[in-house]
């Protein structure tokens, strides 16, 4: 039997019902959203004569729900038409509309006793072979569906998101023992390739993998600060980024989430694991008890370990001392071993670094001493919570994003070398992991050239290969495996196989400059011969690309060296335009922030193949430019361009004026659905719900246009419509009452005028047809004036010293 999902209904109208709902709706599913109906009626409700039984009060909390999932922010959906595609309604009245739904998942309160009453319930109405899943985290997934039939068991399992869902990229998969094996390959392909998931198994254990380990990671970071007398700030300093952890670190990821929650959770395990070991970890410290009843919950609070406060230098974020529980200003973090250990860039070498300089250091004893009970308690943990040492590692990373996950971490730190530390540290260190060092085995995973091909099996006691998985390219693999062409020390060329190369962006943030540029021509050299058929623009690090090194940029102009600043834009255009024109298709691969030259560089491309999660914008004003390497033009081309093709007598003014807000006001698509409304993409570009897939399917699309026998533009480009004088003028007059309204300052009215000259084509008398190389030419001259404004060099100065805009 198959199960083609198609239909999915959402039970619970709450945070987490709803942002599941809307990422259903996101991957272009047909949703049906229900819950409760009030029992009581608000005053209101009363004032207005309505009654419980008026529909406008029966759906009240599933609209309350629906709506905060409309305006939530970050956005829960794509764009605002994707709501279109869910429907309300409430358990009582409407549970008939998931009767022809294919997955229904039930996300309401955490109670036992609700949860099966539901199900009984859904059993009445739903379809044969459907798939039923709970989204709890705290209640035993198989005594949720106690007593019900045989076939309803088969095909009902735990399906655990993070929140928001839209943007974790965990999902955990919990079967019971009556799951049946089709149900969960189902539900482990639907997660993967449609909703974008990196989905893991789980055992039916409290808080499964994740929140297991996070839990306890967490509680031991803190409980050993309260013990040992570390502040906020000191231990955020040595939990971040420099052991490979997002900033948010420790303290502020419980403002993050919420004292509350975090207490809850906490609580939950104590009561639900009471043969675990180190049950006491979970019991929540008396102080975080204090602070929630004092409603010190966090960021939702405006005050948990940290609170915004106005300071001698403006905005501050103090930090609260755990003694006292009062507010005291930000001091900087001073460990000599921290300042040391930065300066090493690999971070398994910077861990190792600080593990043996660890003893009598009290950065790195806090590091070491929390570490390793971390991963020693995590091999404690197979095989309750899963049987496999990946699942673990991919749980970890995918839901609370560190470089690596616990077992990862043991291997760059040695497995056998750290497990005679535990034993000095008294540690209690899992009997199988003993066992593999008796057996020879000295690391998790097997590597071999460079890339991981095995990973130890507990139960196997030996190595098992990893699932396959057709479509995922790994670059790093790739490298591995001596497909590496040519490098330099901001871009690398790659053999991806069947004649396709891939250009990979390395420097830092993956920000244009001229060492990439140079390999971008190099690359499109090495695509002339005659076995190879195309190349993908692509890479696999947080964002695509930020832009242009703006560092560079300022430091030229404010030196004088104009003429090299101008060679540099001028090559960055003259390489976006080779892409363009390539006879050989290229496909740009876009994902997360793809801002500034990023953009340029996702545009230039035959097509686009991007991530639902790019952030594409051309920000340029914000450092007091202009787009300079062909944003300007391609934007006019893709927007006004064609509305003039198609019909000579429409008013081209709102396709201009569309161009010009979207450069202007430096807006950025909260998603890659945006980006196509926006005219980043085109309608055949290709969406790709999970990242993992991404430079598989850019090198796929490269295939299938061969395949189709692609056509290049001609040498010289397409006519850009120019609309001139009228299109100045309008510009001009928004702008003059914007900065009269005091929206804008004076620098962005001159910014905007720049801006508008450009994509009007200049001062022309009337309207008329272009060439792509004329406004490429205005971009450049525009863009290097720019350069020599006292203004822009301290918009420059102020984003690299501040990271934000400065209004000047």
């Amino acid at each position: 039997m198959t199960h083609a999902i198609r239909k999915v209904a959402v039970i619970g109208a709450g945070t987490m019902g709803g942002g599941i709902a809307a990422h259903a709706a996101n991957a272009g599913l047909s949703v049906v959203l229900l819950d409760v109906a009030p029992t009581t009626l608000l005053p209101e409700e009363e004032a207005t004569k309505l009654t419980l039984e008026s529909p406008a009060v029966r759906k009240r909390i599933v609209n309350a729900g629906f709506d905060r999932v409309k305006k939530s922010r970050p956005a829960a959906l794509f764009t605002p038409d994707v709501a279109k595609r869910i429907r309300v309604g409430t358990i009582d009245d409407d549970l008939a509309m998931i009767a022809d739904a294919d997955w229904i998942v039930e996300v309401v309160v955490e109670q036992l006793a609700p949860k099966r009453a539901l199900m009984e319930r859904i059993e009445q109405v739903r379809k044969p072979g459907s798939i039923v899943s709970s989204n709890t985290s705290g209640i035993p997934i198989a005594e949720i569906a106690a007593g019900r039939s045989d076939e309803f068991r088969q095909h009902f399992l735990g399906t655990h998101f993070f929140n928001p869902p839209r943007y974790l990229y965990l999902m955990e998969v919990i079967p019971t023992a009556d799951t049946s094996a089709a149900v969960i390959s189902a539900i482990r392909h639907f997660g993967e390739e449609t909703l974008g998931k990196g989905v893991v198994m789980a055992k039916d254990r409290p808080n499964f993998i994740g929140n297991r380990i996070g839990s306890y990671l967490s509680s031991i970071r803190t409980r050993y600060a309260l013990d040992h007398g570390y502040t906020v700030e000191e231990v955020d300093n040595l939990t971040g980024e420099l052991i490979g952890n997002p900033r948010t670190a420790t303290f502020r990821l419980v403002d993050l989430v919420g004292l509350d929650i975090s207490n809850h959770v906490n609580a939950n395990l104590y009561e639900g694991v009471p043969e675990d070991e180190e049950r006491e970890m979970f019991q929540v410290p008396a102080l975080f008890q204090q602070m929630a009843e004092r409603k010190m919950l966090g960021n939702k609070t405006g005050g948990g370990f940290y609170k915004e406060q106005r300071g001698a230098n403006g905005k501050e974020f103090w930090t609260l001392n755990l003694e006292t529980l009062e507010y005291q200003p930000p001091t900087k973090v001073r460990f000599d071993l921290v300042g040391k250990a930065r300066k090493i860039e690999d971070l398994g070498e910077r861990l190792r670094f600080i593990m043996a300089n660890a003893d009598g250091d009290r950065a790195g004893q806090f590091i070491r001493d929390t570490t390793l009970k971390t991963l020693a308690y995590t091999a404690r943990r197979i095989p309750e919570i899963s049987d496999s040492v990946a699942d673990i590692d991919n749980a970890i990373r995918w839901g609370f994003s560190p470089k690596m996950g616990p077992f990862e971490t043991w291997d760059a730190l040695g497995v056998r070398q750290t497990v005679e530390t535990m034993h000095k540290l008294d540690i209690n260190v899992a009997p199988w992991v003993e066992d593999m060092l008796v057996g020879g085995i000295e690391a998790f995973y097997r590597r071999e050239n460079g890339q991981v091909a095995g990973v130890y099996s507990p139960g196997m006691g030996a190595y098992a290969s990893l699932p396959s998985r057709p479509g995922v390219l790994r670059l790093d693999d790739m490298r591995a495996q001596g497909n590496e062409l040519d490098k330099n020390e901001s871009a690398s060329i790659l053999d991806l196989g069947n004649g396709v190369l891939c250009l990979e962006f390395r420097s830092k943030m993956n920000a244009l400059d001229p060492l990439i540029t140079e390999m971008g021509f190099k690359a499109l050299e090495l695509l002339k011969q005659p076995h190879y058929v195309g190349m993908v623009i692509g890479n696999q690090s947080d964002n695509f690309c930020v832009g242009a090194n703006i560092a560079m940029v300022g430091m030229s102009a404010m030196t004088g060296q104009l003429d090299m600043l101008k060679e540099a834009v001028v090559g960055n255009q003259n390489l976006m335009q080779a892409i363009r024109l390539s006879p050989k298709p290229v496909v740009t691969a876009p994902y997360g922030r793809t801002l500034g030259g990023g953009a340029e560089v996702a545009m230039a491309g035959a097509r686009r193949v991007a991530s639902v999660e790019t952030y594409m914008g051309q920000v340029e004003l914000g450092v007091g430019l202009i787009p300079g390497a062909g944003g300007c033009k391609e934007l006019l081309r893709r927007v006004l361009t064609p509305a003039m093709q198609s019909n000579d007598k429409i008013d081209p003014l709102p396709y201009f004026q569309q161009v010009f807000e979207t450069i202007a006001l430096a807006k950025v698509s909260e998603s890659a659905e945006q980006a196509r409304t926006m005219g980043f993409l085109d309608e055949d570009d290709q969406i790709v719900m999970n990242k993992e897939y991404l430079i598989g399917a850019a090198k796929q699309a490269v295939l299938d246009l061969v395949a189709a026998n692609y056509t290049a533009p001609p040498p010289t480009g397409e006519p850009i419509y120019a609309l001139g004088r009228r299109a100045i003028a309008a510009a001009t007059s928004s702008l003059h009452q914007m900065k009269v309204g005091r929206y804008i300052s004076e620098y962005d009215e001159k910014l905007g005028k720049t801006l508008a000259y450009v994509l009007a084509g200049a001062d022309l008398t009337s309207p008329q047809w272009v060439t792509e190389q004329y406004i490429l030419d205005l971009e450049v001259e525009e863009f290097m004036k720019l350069t020599t404004e006292a203004k822009t060099q301290e918009r420059i100065m102020g984003m690299l010293q501040g990271g934000k805009p400065v209004r000047n």
